[in-house]
């Protein structure tokens, strides 16, 4: 195990499988493919409700009714059960295409034209097709759909252009149409009776009559591609959605036979899906562009509007960072957006807007990606000003000028940063100073200048005299960076030199060389380290006030895509093309772990708490993240996760949780902390040092309610007394009394018992019966071996209720003329109970529960303590053990106080 482990990944919102749409009630939920996983979102606000788990391949079609969901992956279909997977079934040799819900039966159909019927209402034991179809050698099934009120029977497209009627009760075809030699691509049935409307692979919509094998009008789409799919609207008007290749909707008025409405732009990929809710103008599309997004058509022209959307980067994003204490990721693309993450919610989850860019489009008649502004290459961040002004600087691709954004309103800035030289080349790096005031642009050309994030004007540029260009650096700006006091600026250029400039007054103060060229730089304000990346795939630090190189680490194959600081400066996190990522120690200077995904990882970026790490992938259009095993294992001993050199494959996350059984799955909805621990336990150290303690990681509650047991009883005590039952329940037998008093009968089988048992206690009454609890029993084991730790896991596992009810068990009443400790078993218990805390003070460990359990003890036993002298010898060398133990714990505050003032009295 190493110290991060697949967590889940965001981002994703559906893939180029299309989606399964059903209605429970008065609500709708949709069941959409990521991947190798399924989601459902509920249709009223698009919340995801519910995902299912990881599967070994990934989803090629999809099905759902009501609790059930069918999903076909490679030859398999899986049946899940809400989110548990209840059956496999296994029947076909190529790869499953299409599922049909047929009544109690679904349909699968693979790419050899192999159709299967499998009954998933009696599945228990049967994991057999109830039937089985053979389609022709030349008939390559493409799509499959049921008309209504056609009994037992469906229609099956095919690649080569016919289409067949089949009956799937007597596995008889009926008929056979010939088709518009096109491939046919999808087909749905419409409201009307028998007819059905077809869309094929050159771009023609047939509305086609079944029963008479007649076609009744056909439409044909203005823009080339194939008709990826077609919904009829069920709420009384005439109209036919149409999606195709080019990301287009097309509304058709059936009773006009015209186009009545297009809806430009609707998606940046393939129209995968479309449905038209149940008697509603509501309108549901998906497309490959990781979008699902639902239209309404309540405008006075008959137009469709976006209602409500749930949408992901339709491009691999290329840049990441975490923002809001961890909360969020910032998130830039290829496909041109900037966009905010949630880590905890994925509703929060939205893009940055960029100003009216739909309204910019329709006014331009231009593509909406051509309004928005190039890929961000680059970006920077101060949460500190966040509500003031513009906190966020990006830098986009072949762009000489940078942008600014209100994260607040979540909008683009009012100001653009153009740098003011003659020669205007494309902004290559950015930086926000501490402060939050000031914006640091370096360009290709090697100019950087400062700018006033407030008002947007340039505050100066640096220039380096000795360059022949009066510019920065002879070449392009790699890097700039500010330090935490605004009074120094360090910059890197491509050619390898490191400059080291006065903030203020923007002169070049010191410089030296990497000795070869630089790709990438990420610096440190707390401890002053700048990390490069060089050409020869080396990474180095530099001490920026000692002026020298202070750390270098080897290991990468390959280009080094990007690396990062943890918050404590203590790790430097890298990646590269080889599909390594490797963490190292900073201050023992060595490689803690490594981790090789199979997909490159293009970006990476550590939460602030240290307990999340975000990747972005080549190819993937998530973001991805990682747990921080170390620390939610409750160990930080990096030796115990990390194996030096050695490089760790293991699986990229998914969308959904990982394979499981059903009681791990039923452990972890639980929720419940300690039953997770106790079914999947995590090994670790001891890490107990010198002179300090270990607390127990108890909730404080558990512990601190051991000291006030009185108050919480008093508190907790009745105020009136029980009253009896006025009449006793009807399933109860009683019998009638002279008192009025409600009798119960006896119960004769309980009765016979009890005699049974008297007669056995009275055969067996010369036995010794050992009445011991599991308290005194676990705590003589644990004394002869003087290992306590399971007597320790035994108590802290009791409620406080419960461990003061064992210790009032070892209570002497009577205790005169008892003079042998032998005589009385409670005072023996009790001198293993001191011999305990001694033991556990001497050790430092539980430190706060066994303050706790101590001052419950004495308050229990000190009269019996006080009155024995065997126990009094144990209790004052327990008196010495406590007295040393808080001794040096406050000695310990006293030097931590001592170090807090010296700081606070410093002049950093």
């Amino acid at each position: 195990m190493g110290i991060f482990e697949p967590y889940r990944a965001i981002g994703y919102i559906t893939s180029g499988v299309p989606f399964s749409v059903q209605r429970l009630g008065t609500e709708t939920f949709v069941t959409v493919s990521v991947g190798k996983a399924w989601q459902i979102y509920d249709c009223a606000k698009l919340t995801l409700v519910l995902a299912g788990p990881q599967l070994p391949k990934k989803i090629r079609a999809l099905a759902s009714h009501k609790v059930y969901t069918f999903a076909a992956f490679g030859t398999e279909i899986g049946l899940f059960k809400r989110a548990q997977q209840v059956a496999t079934w296994s029947r076909h040799e190529e790869k499953v295409n299409s599922l049909l819900l047929f009544g109690d039966h679904i349909l699968s159909l693979d790419i050899k034209g192999n159709a299967f019927i499998w009954a998933f209402k009696r599945v228990k034991g049967n994991l057999e097709p109830v039937g089985h179809i053979q389609l022709e050698d030349k008939f390559s099934p493409s799509c499959i759909m049921h008309p209504d009120t056609y009994l037992n029977k469906v229609i099956i497209g095919s690649q080569e252009g016919p289409l067949q009627l089949w009956n799937i009760s007597t596995k008889k075809k009926l008929y056979e149409f010939k088709g518009w030699n096109s491939s046919v691509c999808c087909c749905v049935a419409s409201p009307a009776l028998d007819v059905v409307a077809v869309g094929c692979s050159d771009g023609m919509i047939h509305i086609h009559n079944m029963r008479y094998d007649e076609e009744l009008v056909s439409f044909t789409h203005s823009t080339r591609g194939a008709v990826t799919a077609l919904s009829f609207r069920t709420d009384g008007q005439p109209l036919l959605a149409s999606g195709g290749s080019s990301g287009i909707i097309s509304i058709w008025n059936l009773e006009k036979r015209r186009l009545q409405s297009v809806i430009r732009e609707a998606h940046d990929g393939s129209i995968i899906s479309l449905h038209f809710l149940a008697n509603e103008p509501i309108l549901m599309s998906s497309a490959a562009d990781n979008s699902i997004k639902m239209w309404i058509f309540d405008t006075t022209d008959g137009d469709a509007r976006l209602l409500r959307f749930r949408s992901g980067h339709s491009a691999p994003p290329r840049c990441i960072r975490f923002y809001g204490n961890g909360r969020y990721i910032l998130s830039a693309g290829q496909d041109r957006a900037f966009r905010l993450f949630s880590v905890i919610q994925d509703q929060q989850s939205r893009e940055l807007s960029q100003r009216h860019v739909t309204k910019r489009a329709k006014k331009l008649r231009s593509k909406e990606e051509e309004i928005k502004l190039k890929p961000v290459i680059a970006f920077d961040f101060a949460e500190i000003r966040e509500r003031d002004w513009c906190n966020v600087v990006t830098c986009h691709m072949d762009t000489p000028r940078a942008y600014v954004w209100r994260l607040q309103n979540f909008v683009l800035g009012e100001h653009i940063l153009t740098p003011s030289t003659d020669n205007q080349t494309p902004v290559k790096a950015c930086a926000i100073s501490a402060c939050g005031n000031f914006a640091i642009l370096g360009t290709e050309g090697g100019w950087i200048e400062r700018f006033n994030l407030q008002s947007g004007i340039s505050r100066g540029s640096y220039v380096d005299i000795s360059e022949a260009r009066q510019c920065a650096h002879d070449g392009e700006v790699v890097g700039v960076a500010c330090d935490a006091r605004n009074s120094i600026i360090i910059s890197v250029g491509y050619q390898g030199d490191i400059k080291v400039w006065d903030f203020k007054g923007r002169e070049l103060t010191s410089r030296w060389e990497v000795g070869c060229g630089v790709t990438k730089i990420v610096y440190h304000r707390t401890n002053g380290l700048l990390a490069t990346v060089a050409d020869d795939m080396v990474l180095r630090l530099f001490d920026v006030v000692a002026l020298r190189l202070v750390r270098k680490f080897e290991g990468h194959s390959d280009r080094i895509t990007d690396l990062c600081f943890s918050e404590d400066g203590k790790w430097l996190l890298s990646s590269s093309m080889d599909g390594s990522l490797r963490i190292w120690d900073v201050i023992f200077g060595r490689q803690i772990d490594a981790l090789r995904v199979d997909v490159p990882i293009t970006a990476v970026s550590l939460s602030p708490s240290m307990d999340i790490m975000a990747t972005s992938h080549v190819d993937q259009n998530g973001v991805y993240l990682w747990a921080n095993q170390a620390m939610f294992s409750g160990s930080s001993h990096i030796d115990f996760y990390g194996s030096g050199k050695e490089v760790r494959k293991v699986q990229m996350p998914s969308a959904s949780s990982k394979e499981g059984s059903e009681e791990d799955e039923s452990i972890r909805a639980s929720g419940d902390p300690y039953q997770i621990e106790k079914a999947h336990p995590v090994p670790y150290p001891n890490l107990q040092m010198p002179n300090l303690i270990t607390l127990s990681l108890l909730p404080r509650s558990q512990w601190q309610s051991l000291t006030n047991l009185d108050i919480i009883k008093l508190r907790n005590k009745p105020v009136e007394p029980p009253k009896k039952p006025e009449k006793a329940p009807f399933f109860l037998p009683s019998i009638p009394s002279l008192s009025g008093e409600i009798l119960f009968q006896p119960n004769v089988a309980a009765i016979n018992q009890e005699k049974k048992n008297k007669n056995n206690e009275l055969m067996h009454n010369n036995k010794k019966i050992d009445l011991s609890s599991q308290f005194i029993l676990l705590l003589q084991s644990c004394a002869d071996t003087r290992n306590f730790s399971a007597f320790t896991d035994y108590i802290k596992s009791l409620s406080p209720s419960t461990l003061d009810v064992e210790l009032r068990m070892l209570q002497i009443i009577d205790d005169e003329g008892l003079q042998n400790i032998d005589q009385r078993p409670e005072l023996h218990s009790i001198g293993l109970l001191l011999d305990y805390f001694i033991h556990e003070l001497s050790s430092r460990n539980n430190f706060e529960f066994i303050q706790a359990v101590i001052r419950l003890f004495l308050k229990i036993h000190g009269e019996t303590v006080r009155h024995h002298s065997t126990l009094q010898d144990k209790a004052k060398r327990l008196l010495d053990v406590q007295s040393l133990v808080w001794q040096r714990v406050d000695a310990m505050f006293q030097s931590a106080r001592c170090l807090v003032t010296f700081l606070s009295n410093s002049q950093f």
